[in-house]
């Protein structure tokens, strides 16, 4: 995937859908997979100002086959090596936590469910990160703004 080419909300599901069905055709249907997506995926799906990610980064409960998935859909649809990831794992913002506080969104070829990160975890996540050249003071700015609009705003309580 080229700079030219990101994942919009218009077409972030039609890749997880590409997603559910490789893993179905490797993997059938008696084990599900669940992938937990994060930062900007995240933002993508549950609001509305910001345009485009790169990369999906995800905390991935599944099989196998759940690799060889992602390579072939990637190898098929041009995708760069890691458009789907787990590198989040590795980073200080990352905690078990974020299972336990994800939200569903949607299931995809009755096999793959895909949850996304609450708004507090989305903040707290970028606020850890706190790195200057990714989207991470925006996307908190905008989350914030975003939850106040929908009459639900982050608190220190929440």
């Amino acid at each position: 995937m080229s700079a030219d080419k990101p994942f919009t909300k218009e077409n972030l599901d039609s890749y997880l859908k590409e997603l559910a069905k490789e893993f179905r055709k490797k993997n059938g249907t008696r084990m599900p997979a669940e992938i937990i997506l994060i930062g900007g995926a995240s933002i993508l799906i549950n609001y509305g100002f910001r345009e485009m990610t790169y990369d999906m980064d995800a905390i991935i409960k599944s099989s196998g086959a759940m690799k060889d998935a992602i390579n072939a859909v990637g190898d098929r649809l041009g995708l760069p090596v890691g458009w789907l990831n787990t590198d989040v794992v590795n980073t200080k913002s990352y905690t078990p936590k974020l299972v336990e506080y994800s939200k569903y969104y949607k299931t995809f070829a009755n096999v793959l469910q895909i949850r996304t990160v609450s708004s507090e975890y989305l903040v707290a996540m970028k606020l850890m990160a706190g790195r200057q050249y990714k989207n991470n003071l925006s996307d908190i700015v905008g989350v914030l703004i975003e939850q106040e609009e929908r009459n639900e705003p982050l608190t220190f309580e929440r």
